[in-house]
């Protein structure tokens, strides 16, 4: 081979290879974006329908949290009898059952609230259960008092998760 051929070879080879990388470059970064775009509007729509199913799962804890708050639990739940224990166990059962009827909704709040909503709902267990064992209280009409007496002194443990939960959903717009 000649080294002029050799040159013309060169000539038209050098820029065919070039277009082609400029060719196989640009193409690449389009499906890249095409990808992206679709995942964007994918991400757009799921948002769109799951939306109200985040905000019912909200407004179902909200009014779990207001169910459990002790004066209103205590106004719903009449005791059966005057033994303070029986009366202990129906306001606990109570509690524990709002709290598994709304189990699912874990799934579509964020793991920071449900862990608030769940230890509000603890420390309300916890303050009927220290009435309960309280010297002073010896009826259940007796444990009523206790606890809406020191709901008086002291916000309730679901306040709080109530407030984080308005705070939470107020990010979502």
């Amino acid at each position: 081979m000649n080294p002029e051929s050799l040159i013309n070879l060169l000539l038209y080879t050098i820029p065919a290879l070039i277009t082609g990388l400029i060719a196989y470059y640009f193409f690449k970064e389009h499906t890249k974006n095409e990808d992206g775009r679709r995942r964007f509007l994918l991400k757009k729509d799921l948002q769109v329908n799951s939306m109200p199913l985040r905000l019912q799962a909200y407004e179902r804890m909200a009014l779990f949290l207001e169910r459990i708050t002790p004066s209103k639990l205590l106004i719903r739940v009449q005791p059966m009898s005057a033994d303070k224990t029986d009366y202990e166990t129906l306001l606990i059962n109570s509690i524990e059952q709002e709290f598994d009827h709304n189990l699912s909704q874990q799934i579509y709040i964020s793991d920071e609230c449900w862990n608030i909503i769940t230890t509000a709902k603890n420390a309300t267990i916890q303050l009927i259960r220290k009435a309960a064992m309280s010297e002073k209280t010896d009826t259940a009409n007796k444990l009523r008092e206790v606890v809406l007496t020191e709901m008086m002194e002291k916000r309730a443990p679901s306040d709080a998760a109530l407030s984080y939960i308005k705070e939470e959903v107020s990010d979502m717009w």
